[in-house]
């Protein structure tokens, strides 16, 4: 084991800084015989479209080895923390998964998105500039996970499987294991995803001065997700039906410096999630016209429990149904068109218990309907659509106030609106445009908000909890941005915010208070760039490199991601805070692949109202991966945060004074991977589309996002 750990050391010494990049290794072949001429698509690693970026994950050993959460923190331009939540180039996400919301609280989701393996997603999607399309209530940007391609004629199946440590004060160890099985025959296809994910983590917390926590927990998550297909003529009926368990445990030492006294609680913490959904595709001669009636049923069952110097035992429960329709046909308008309409009816229920006491019943309605038009013209593609949605939002809160247990009326939120959205994008030349968007949004506060109970832990000098008052957000967001060769790009973007939801951390006396509050009106502004640097561009003369005929995804080459944000609050002074990315892709003899990653996030800016006081994100990664026995065995070594730098140091600014918080986990790790598809015997299997969870809207179809604790 010592040798393990000093032989990522070396590497990490002698290559110094650098990462993966968008497909660091061999681009996947998709091949289709069609009388013995067999056509074939390089694919890329990373894709840019006038609405949003694609990231390949199924092709990447430094994205796909370890949880979906480790990968996504690594996508350039991608921010995930305690405190900045989750934001792509400066704007918040929402979290789908395979064209659908998420719908789980920030606590479920890091737990689904740590329990999942990476190398179960085939993509990760950021529609940074959602249509009519998608709901109003998609805000600033979408991150949609596009479940793993692997289906095939006949029975077949593919091997996922990891191992990773961590040696801190002991050795802490995570495994992953899954087996996707795909069959098909005359009448129907099927596919089973099956898996688990086992975890064990360290964190270590400190608050101004005032207590330390050291926290040792274990996590468990075992999921399925299915689908069936069946032919009905020329149309088709997709079945789907998922499910998620998330069942861990903490053991928490609290050190209390004013009384220099220790308190020890126990937590443990149970979730399960289920969806349904029937999607009927009604097919036309015509290919470019569809038809798609969707719908879907969702229940997530939660609990939290406390022991110790702090007892707590609360409950939540979730259900969600969902019906829409979508339909589009090509028009004749300018040099071509399209045409797309569609509605949506949604209906959520939350309840939260604290004991036996229904503390908050919350309904919310959304009906909706929208209209889209997209034409190109020469040069341009234009892009001009709106949605109607209207909200019934009521619920009831029940509190004891001094011993007297009173009900009262959440505030209600009934209002019809109007979002429209516009795009226009001017292709300068090939592989090189420029997009002018603007669109209106909004963002209703998340079930995890809401929750008046608290699902951390608690202790004598920490409270932290829901706020069942909080109102919708009102985004109006400009963007202008100019794209080349999907890799590079320089882009700004502002929004005019009204009712943000942000977290504030205060101290009352000797108590440290977590809540969420509104700010009525707040302005921010982002800059974005990146630009991929290959190595050849010093060897290579500029006439080869102007015939753009090389593949950015199998040569040498660094990438560099910088960006910007400033928020002008109303009630406080703030500084912008920079991002940094570097990542680079070296491919060493014998075809190994070599991936290093590099991110920081400066001291010295602000987000909302917290400083950030030493730098964050912090960390350094490096990934090594070699393909065997036809390309069917893909083994990967990786090691995470080699210097042990990823640490979370920041000030929280309020009216009553500054708090100090210190948060560190166990980042530094050395793991392994291994992807082994089953060979079939019969020699006629073809690929067939994914089944588990598509949607089928589009190209692509539009979760993550971490609130801050």
């Amino acid at each position: 084991m010592k040798k393990t750990l000093f032989t990522f050391s070396i590497l990490g010494s002698v290559l110094g800084f650098a990462q993966e990049t968008k497909d660091n290794n061999d681009s996947k072949l998709k091949e289709k015989e069609i009388e013995s001429v067999i056509i074939t698509k390089t694919k890329k690693a990373v894709e840019q479209k006038a609405d949003r970026t694609i990231f390949d994950f199924s092709e990447q050993p430094s994205l796909n080895s370890g949880s979906l959460m480790e990968g996504v923190k690594k996508l350039p331009g991608l921010v995930v923390s305690d405190m900045v939540g989750m934001m792509y180039q400066g704007k918040p996400l929402d979290v789908y998964m395979d064209g659908r919301p998420l719908n789980i609280s920030s606590n479920e989701l890091n737990a689904f998105l740590e329990g999942m393996p990476a190398n179960s997603v085939e993509r990760i999607e950021i529609i940074t500039q959602p249509g009519a399309e998608f709901p109003a209530t998609s805000g600033g940007a979408i991150l949609n996970i596009i479940t793993s391609k692997s289906a095939k004629n006949y029975l077949t199946a593919v091997y996922n499987g990891g191992y990773r440590f961590s040696s801190y004060d002991k050795y802490r160890s995570r495994f992953n294991n899954s087996i996707a099985l795909n069959s098909r025959n005359k009448w129907f296809g099927w596919q089973v995803n099956l898996g688990q994910y086992y975890r064990e983590s360290l964190s270590l917390s400190e608050l101004d001065a005032l207590t330390r926590n050291h926290s040792n927990s274990l996590g468990r998550t075992y999921y399925m997700n299915s689908a069936f297909t069946f032919e009905l003529g020329k149309d088709r009926l997709l079945l789907n039906y998922d499910i998620n368990h998330n069942n861990g445990n903490a053991d928490v030492t609290s050190d209390n410096f004013l009384n220099n006294t220790s308190t020890f609680n126990y937590t443990n913490n149970n979730g399960l999630r289920q969806e349904v959904a029937a999607t009927y595709q009604k097919k036309f001669d015509d290919k470019n016209k569809k038809l798609d009636f969707k719908a879907i049923y969702t229940n997530s069952d939660s609990e939290f429990n406390q022991f110790g110097a702090q007892s707590l035992n609360n409950s939540s429960l979730f259900n969600l149904y969902n019906f829409r329709i979508d339909y589009s046909q090509p028009l004749k308008i300018l040099d071509e068109g399209k045409m797309s309409f569609g509605g949506l009816y949604d209906q959520q229920n939350f309840e939260t218990k604290n004991g036996s006491l229904i503390n908050l019943d919350y309904t919310r309605q959304t009906t909706s309907a929208y209209l889209e038009f997209q034409a190109t013209l020469k040069k341009f593609d234009f892009i001009a659509g709106a949605r109607a949605e209207n909200y019934d939002i009521t619920g009831i809160t029940r509190f004891y106030d001094k011993g007297i247990l009173k009900e009262s009326n959440l505030n209600p939120f009934k209002k019809f609106q109007v979002f429209p959205n516009a795009s226009v994008q001017y292709n300068v030349m090939k592989q090189l445009f420029v997009n002018v968007n603007y669109n209106k949004k909004i963002t209703l506060p998340s079930v995890s908000l809401l929750n008046p109970n608290n699902n951390t832990l608690i202790t004598e000098t920490v409270t932290s909890s829901g706020n069942p008052n909080l109102q919708p957000t009102i985004f109006d967001n400009a963007e202008i941005k100019i794209s080349a060769f999907d890799y590079a790009y320089i882009g700004y973007n502002t929004s005019w915010v009204k009712d943000q939801i942000v977290q504030k951390v205060s101290r009352e006396n000797n108590v440290i208070k977590n809540e969420q509050v509104q700010v009525n009106s707040i302005r921010t502004h982002n800059f974005n760039f990146g630009m991929p640097i290959p190595f050849m561009l010093f060897t290579t003369p500029f006439s080869e490199l102007m015939k753009f005929n090389v593949n950015p995804d199998k040569m040498n080459l660094l990438y560099v991601y910088t960006g910007y944000q400033v928020q002008e609050m109303p009630d406080i002074k703030t500084k912008g805070f920079w991002i940094f990315s570097l990542m680079g892709q070296f491919i060493l003899p014998k075809d190994i692949r070599l991936q290093a990653n590099y991110n920081v996030i400066p001291k010295g800016g602000n987000f909302y109202y917290f400083q950030i006081e030493k730098p964050l994100n912090n960390a350094f990664d490096l990934t090594i991966s070699k393909k065997f026995m036809a390309d069917r065995l893909n083994l990967s070594l990786y090691a995470r945060d080699i210097f042990n730098q990823n640490k979370s140091v920041i000030v929280a600014n309020s009216l009553d004074g500054k708090v100090f918080t210190s948060n560190k986990f166990d980042s530094r790790s050395f793991g392994i991977t291994v992807n082994y598809k089953i060979p079939t015997k019969n020699k006629l299997a073809k690929e067939d589309p994914n089944m588990i969870k598509t949607t089928n809207q589009s190209d692509s179809n539009g979760g993550i996002l971490q609130q801050g604790q």
